[in-house]
């Protein structure tokens, strides 16, 4: 949940684009809304819900959940689908918002144009060429890393656009009066006074060392704590230029390649013209006549109207002419010497009469001045094509019945055998042993192969090539011999007595103050070496923000002093001990002469209105259209994709 949350605050901007769409539309909270819901349905199997005439199927909700994985891992390598199942409702109700949206947006004539779809899927990563320009080939190798089809993309798009135009504004523009945040404000400043003591454990970590027994019942009790997560041994096999042997380009490749690309490397020959054109075939002649007679085109065309700003068309190149006048008229005027006057001549606006007034040659270089990037390229461009042929050999070969060491041993592959590892790539049994660094993610991403599974191909990243994995054997999840962590266990046996006579002391000492005893005496009274009296604490609320601010927790002390009442105590768990609250004065806030701290809370309930506004907004549009959720269907979609794991 708190993951979840945390991701739904991204900007919707270009690059939200290629996350997965729920995360935009829950950046109003609207996954919160839970209206609208059957517990049956007659819904096919297979759909999910129906908000209008758009289906949410279990095929949707199952792309959203491994666009989801996909993203945590890139923070925890480890995770699961298991560690979604906080997440998994908030996910499929933000997945019903989104279509509640693209229906209603669809019902009321309100589309988005494939013009702006497209300019938004030129903005997305990578799918430029290097030539700066829209890559149809590097657009379906962005769709395949995200497992998504052109539909599906476009779908998200036009939906996000639809948020940006329909829901954004609508929580952006909404306004409160500053008296309606004056309790908060005044709030802020509430000012509690009070007392701080701290049981450290480190005072109750003496004391006589464990038993074998106790050490064996609290290893027993405590079996989670020390079970060492599944993990599987690999051969891996290194598919990469080696076993390419010579690949270059032939001296008719590196030619052809350089005619084919004039447009790079030849430059671009720009002509500087003057042009008249007319519906008039008769006056643009007399202009032709004219001009060739001698003197300027400008004097020329006078007589017809032009002025000499009128004719000057300036350099141009083929391309730019021929968008101008057509295709026809480009190739007489690049096909003429300088000074010549072309005319009368039919183009796509009338007749014309161009002069080339001056030549501007191409500024291109030579083969000989390009061989070399060009050789680099084509020979990069064979390598990626032969070890994609080899790939392809290699994954034939398995799917013919080859074995693992057969295709190695064919194609002389490296192979490297692993110890047993975690997702992460850790070997428990000799933690001296590292993978080698192009291969730190191989068990991340064949962690779900079986011992019995055939061997798989697998990409390394930064194109350095393939790897071909094999799974030799998977050790289950079990508890670390105690006789192995004895030392780990008697330091954790010892942390938890400590921890219990902690709470204990606390316990005698918030009973004392409930009788009346001061906290320092009480304290006093444990004869506790290293606990020491307690200290004065005095905070405002508003204080507390500042955690949140840096991202921090707010520190339980301090919690709990903004939950007490005058005169009460309480306990707090924290890392180095048990610290002991007590409230003993509040001061209540007033925010009269701190029309800053108002104005900046007038800001936060603005904002938290506009999100309610929307959230009214989708309830409204879901009470049009109407909502079915096929409840047993999205039990069943949960049980397959997150199996047993509890809700967070």
């Amino acid at each position: 949940m708190k993951t979840f949350r945390r991701l739904s605050k991204s900007k919707v901007g270009t690059g939200i684009l290629i996350l997965f769409l729920v995360l935009i539309l829950a950046s109003f909270a609207i996954s919160d809304i839970s209206n609208f819901r059957s517990g049956g349905s007659s819904l096919p199997q297979n759909t999910l819900a129906k908000v209008g005439d758009a289906e949410l199927t279990a095929a949707d909700l199952d792309t959203a959940m491994q666009r989801r994985l996909a993203a945590v891992r890139q923070q925890n390598p480890q995770a699961t689908y298991a560690d979604l199942a906080g997440d998994f409702d908030q996910i499929v109700d933000a997945l019903i918002q989104e279509r509640t949206l693209w229906a209603y947006a669809r019902k009321h004539g309100f589309t988005v144009s494939k013009k702006l779809i497209d300019a938004e899927i030129v903005k997305l990563p990578g799918v430029r060429g290097l030539d700066g320009r829209f890559s149809e080939a590097n657009y379906q190798n962005f769709l395949r890393s995200e497992r998504l089809t052109d539909a599906q993309i476009r779908r998200e798009i036009e939906t996000a656009i639809l948020q940006r135009l329909v829901i954004a504004p609508l929580a952006a523009n909404t306004r409160l009066a500053p008296g309606i945040a004056r309790p908060y404000a005044d709030l802020l400043l509430e000012q509690r006074s009070g007392n701080l003591g701290l049981i450290p454990f480190a005072a109750f970590t003496g004391g006589p060392a464990p038993t074998a027994q106790e050490l064996q019942a609290f290893y027993r009790q405590n079996a989670a704590r020390y079970t060492v997560p599944e993990r599987r041994s690999f051969r891996i096999a290194r598919i990469t230029n080696d076993q390419l042997g010579a690949v270059a380009p032939t001296e008719q490749e590196i030619a052809a390649y350089y005619q084919q690309n004039q447009a790079t490397y030849g430059g671009t020959e720009k002509r500087v013209l003057s042009r008249a054109t007319l519906p008039d075939q008769r006056a643009i002649a007399g202009i032709v006549q004219r001009a060739k007679a001698g003197g300027t085109f400008a004097a020329a065309a006078a007589p017809a109207g032009f002025s000499a700003s009128d004719v000057s068309v300036g350099p141009q190149t083929r391309a730019e002419l021929a968008a101008k006048a057509g295709e026809a008229v480009a190739a007489q005027v690049f096909s003429a010497p300088a000074g010549s006057v072309i005319g009368p001549v039919q183009s796509s606006t009338g007749f014309d009469a161009i002069k080339v007034e001056s030549i501007q040659a191409s500024t291109g270089r030579s083969l000989a001045d390009v061989r070399g990037e060009i050789v680099e390229k084509l020979s990069a461009d064979k390598r990626k094509n032969a070890i994609a042929d080899l790939v392809g050999k290699i994954e034939d070969a398995l799917a013919d019945g080859s074995s693992f060491e057969e295709v190695a041993t064919a194609n002389k592959l490296p192979v490297l055998a692993t110890p047993p590892l975690t997702r992460a790539g850790a070997a428990f049994d000799q933690p001296d042993f590292k993978l080698p660094p192009e291969f730190a993610g191989v068990p991340t991403a064949s962690f779900d192969i079986g011992a019995d599974d055939e061997p798989v191909v697998e990409p390394l990243p930064n194109e350095a090539g393939y790897v071909l994995v094999d799974v030799v054997e998977v050790v289950a999840a079990a508890p670390a011999p105690l006789a192995r962590i004895e030392a780990q266990v008697r330091t954790d046996f010892i942390a938890r007595r400590a921890q219990d006579q902690a709470n204990a002391a606390a316990t005698r000492v918030l009973a004392a103050m409930d009788r009346g005893t001061p906290m320092a005496q009480a304290l006093g009274s444990l004869g506790q070496a290293g606990v020491r009296p307690p200290e004065p604490i005095e905070i405002r609320r508003g204080a507390l923000a500042q955690f949140a601010q840096q991202g921090q927790e707010v520190p339980p002390p301090l919690r709990i002093l903004f939950t007490l009442a005058p005169g009460k105590a309480q306990r707090a768990a924290g890392p180095s001990g048990i610290y002991l609250v007590k409230l003993d004065k509040v001061v209540p806030g007033n925010a009269a002469t701190n029309p800053q701290l108002v104005a900046s809370e007038v800001t936060g309930l603005q904002r938290s209105a506009g999100e309610e506004i929307a959230l009214q907004w989708i309830a409204a549009a879901q009470k049009e259209l109407g909502v079915t959720r096929n409840d047993d269907a999205i039990r069943a979609a949960r049980t397959r994709i997150l199996g047993g794991a509890p809700v967070n």
